[in-house]
């Protein structure tokens, strides 16, 4: 068994055909953004790939361990992020994407994994970094954005690069490799290189925040910082101008400090092929734009939005 697969992953094998597991998971995200209200080609589009799975003769995993992600994108009704998706269940027996439907993503648990990384430095990382998977932390991790995060800097950061590396080593193409040796992740050779615009993204924040006050949006429960169970998070499933949004508010130990946790909105999007990007919309609190919503990481344009 691959030693780069967590315990949860190899208990969820055991269990049964990892075909059926992932097509059982596939079909319940169908199920959750089709109650949810998401756009039928989503929808469509996991059940597709659900068939796909119960219809192949072997299991994936040599395909993964072959050729990676991209052995599975040449599969009937397989694109880039369903393949990542797959993936993703296949090394650690998640998949994130699913637990944020289902209001059980917990992903400070997921950064644990990584060994020497403790709950309260990787509830840090999440609050501050905004990122969810793996695949992001890794991305983080090689841009510069980690190593600036209170408690870890240049050597921590390396370490985690290491550390990430393994993990996400299996489930790449051979031919992933680049000179020197060093392996990307999915996300890192293949991110999300067009994203919607600063305007398009205001406006689906928008959308959300108007809708949820009005009480027009489905509610899930999400398991952090809710004892009770309550379903109080609202979420908002869109498409505008070829994107697929995904709204939710944060719910970060950070925006339930600050009592944030009615203003800071996270926007995710996907292309067509199911690829994830991720954004955070908050109302600015100092500089040019006080009391303007502004994305994070992309406050230039925002100034650029609100000039014209």
């Amino acid at each position: 068994m691959d030693s780069t697969q967590t315990d949860e992953a190899r208990a969820a094998q055991s269990r049964g055909p990892i075909n059926a597991a992932c097509a059982d998971k596939l079909r319940e995200a169908a199920a959750l953004l089709e109650a949810q209200g998401a756009n039928p080609f989503r929808v469509a589009a996991y059940r597709r790939a659900a068939d796909t799975l119960h219809s192949l003769p072997g299991d994936i995993g040599p395909i993964i361990e072959r050729e990676g992600a991209e052995g599975l994108e040449a599969l009937p009704g397989i694109g880039r992020g369903i393949a990542g998706a797959l993936v993703e269940i296949w090394r650690t027996g998640r998949w994130v994407q699913l637990e944020r439907l289902r209001g059980s993503a917990d992903p400070v648990q997921l950064f644990t994994l990584l060994p020497g990384l403790g709950y309260r430095l990787a509830e840090r990382i999440h609050d501050d970094l905004h990122v969810d998977t793996l695949e992001a932390l890794e991305v983080a991790a090689h841009d510069g954005r980690l190593e600036k995060v209170a408690g870890v800097g240049p050597r921590r950061a390396a370490a985690i690069r290491a550390s990430l590396q393994v993990m996400l080593s299996r489930g790449r193409a051979r031919r992933g490799a680049v000179p020197g040796g060093t392996v990307t992740s999915n996300a890192a050779r293949h991110p999300v290189t067009a994203q919607p615009t600063v305007a398009e993204l205001l406006a689906v924040d928008r959308q959300y925040r108007e809708k949820a006050a009005r009480g027009d949006l489905p509610m899930i429960a999400p398991r952090r910082f809710n004892p009770s169970g309550e379903a109080w998070l609202p979420v908002l499933h869109v498409t505008r101008d070829g994107w697929h949004y995904t709204a939710l508010y944060s719910n970060t130990a950070l925006a339930h400090e600050l009592d944030r946790t009615r203003d800071w909105v996270v926007l995710y999007f996907y292309d067509d092929d199911h690829v994830e990007g991720q954004n955070t919309i908050v109302t600015e609190t100092h500089g040019p734009l006080t009391g303007r919503r502004v994305v994070r990481g992309r406050e230039p344009e925002c100034i650029a939005h609100y000039s014209t």
